[in-house]
Parts: structure tokens; C-alpha cells; sequence
């Protein structure tokens, strides 16, 4: 018996569960009683067909949207009534399909804004510097180094994101997440956009993040090989209902998941 065994009857491995997650846009419902749980320090996949409700469920778990019936619980604690702006502070970080960075400023400048959501010192310290500050952006100056290190940006640290060819924005995207230290990751269709050696790079990143750093990732991908290579747990859904959770193999064997990708039933 592995920890897969014991999702549903040892909640301490459960780091957010999902319990019946219902949305309602006017008369449609993009999410019809959504639950299942994600558990720590692993790589929860969450795949289906276009339009089946992904995205919504993602901005749910992230706070950007608002669900009409169920609950989110982190640690064992509702999150429901959370703001966006302290999801971090909960220990949620997230990244997204299209890149926010701050195009002028350097690698090592756009990884410390992601560390600023737990600085000590507050704004109207930050306009009169004193030691108590100066000490505070030294310590997130080692956070970001350390994670230019930990994501081989030495090379290009000082360089304005802007000048960067799109895989390095999106690795620096990755860092600036990791730089608010969460311990859960929603990586938004980390995939979109990069070419092959890119890929590979990113599925070792997040086997890395998993493995080295201890954290929990949530991945929204339409990449099936690279959902299936880092995933040790996959909730599939479509037209807004839950039709399959298991092991990749699991999954890839179900006949849902065969129907909903395929349009026919398993050989």
C-alpha cells in the first residue's frame, strides 16, 4: 500500500481539497460539484478537452473566481473567504499562460517582487530607508539568488527579462512563484509556447521543484507527454464534471478519458 491507498482516509496527506466545486456563469454551469484532493509533495495534473471547465476551476483554486456552491480546504482550513492578495500569505503561488513580467527590469529585480509578498518592512518604511530596510532587501536579493541559482539563471540574472528569448521569461516566471515561498504551485499551462529541448527543460524543472524543494504542484497542460512524464496523480474533467482520477496508466486507460479525448471507446 502507497500513499495513493490512503487519499481519501488520511487527510494529513491532502494538502487542498477540493469539495464540490460548483460555478454558475447565468445559466450555464462551467463547474457541476467538483471535489477531489491534492496531495503533498507531489505533482497533481489536471487535464481535459478544451472547454471542460479547466481554467475555471484553476481561477477557483487561485481565489480569481468565485464559486457558487463548495469549498476549498488548505491544510484543513477553509480558504474560501480568502483575497486574492493574501493567497500568497496562505501559501499559494501561481503562474500564468500569458507572461507579466516586468519587461525592463533585470532576472534577479522581477524573482524579488515575488519575495516582496513576505517582506517585513511595510510601505512607509520603504520611502525613508533605514537599517531595518536595507537589511530586508538584502535578505531578498539572497532569495533571489539563490533561486537564479537553483534555476541556472546566472547567466542572464542582470539582463532586462525583456531582451530574453520566451523560454528564459518563463523560467523566470517560474522563479518569481517560487520567490513568495508556497507550498503549493499552479502552474497555468507552463508549456504553452516552448519548443522541445524547453519542454524537457521544464518537465525536470518541476520534477526538481517536487524532489529538492518539497513543494506541491498543481499543473493545467495540454501537453499530454508532459503531464503524463511529471504527474503522479491526474484528475481529469469535461463539460464541467469530474470523469476520472488515478495514476497516469490509470487515467490513460480509462474509458472516460478515452471518449472525452477521442470520441470512442477503449480498444
Amino acid at each position: 500500500m502507497d500513499w495513493r491507498d490512503n487519499l481519501v482516509s488520511d487527510a494529513s496527506q491532502t494538502l487542498l481539497a477540493v469539495k464540490g466545486i460548483t460555478v454558475r456563469f447565468g445559466g450555464i454551469t462551467a463547474l457541476d460539484d467538483v471535489s477531489f484532493d491534492i496531495p503533498r509533495d507531489k505533482v497533481c495534473g489536471l487535464i481535459g478537452p478544451n472547454g471542460a471547465g479547466k481554467t475555471t476551476l484553476f481561477n477557483c483554486l487561485s481565489r480569481l473566481y468565485q464559486y457558487q456552491e463548495g469549498d476549498l480546504l488548505f491544510e484543513g482550513k477553509s480558504i474560501t473567504n480568502t483575497p486574492v492578495h493574501e493567497m500568497t500569505k496562505v501559501g499559494i503561488g501561481r503562474t500564468f499562460q500569458n507572461l507579466a513580467m516586468f519587461r525592463t527590469m533585470s532576472v534577479a529585480e522581477n524573482i524579488m517582487v515575488g519575495a516582496h509578498s513576505h517582506s517585513h518592512a511595510g510601505f512607509l518604511q520603504g520611502l525613508w530607508p533605514t537599517r531595518k530596510t536595507r537589511e530586508e532587501e538584502d535578505r531578498l536579493r539572497g532569495i533571489a539568488a539563490d533561486l537564479v541559482k537553483r534555476l541556472k539563471l546566472e547567466d542572464v540574472a542582470s539582463r532586462p527579462v525583456g531582451e530574453l528569448p520566451f523560454g528564459y521569461q518563463k523560467r523566470v516566471e517560474f522563479a518569481r512563484a517560487l520567490a513568495a515561498n508556497p507550498k503549493l504551485l499552479l502552474l497555468d499551462e507552463p508549456a504553452a509556447g516552448l519548443n522541445h529541448e524547453e519542454l524537457t527543460d521544464l518537465g525536470n524543472l518541476i520534477k526538481y521543484v517536487r524532489d529538492e524543494m518539497g513543494l506541491t504542484v498543481l499543473l493545467v497542460e495540454h501537453h499530454m507527454h508532459l503531464v503524463m512524464d511529471v504527474s503522479d496523480w491526474i484528475v481529469a474533467i469535461n463539460f464541467g464534471k469530474k470523469i476520472a482520477e488515478g495514476t497516469p496508466e490509470q487515467v490513460q486507460q480509462h474509458p472516460e478519458v478515452i471518449r472525452a479525448y477521442l470520441g470512442g471507446e477503449a480498444a
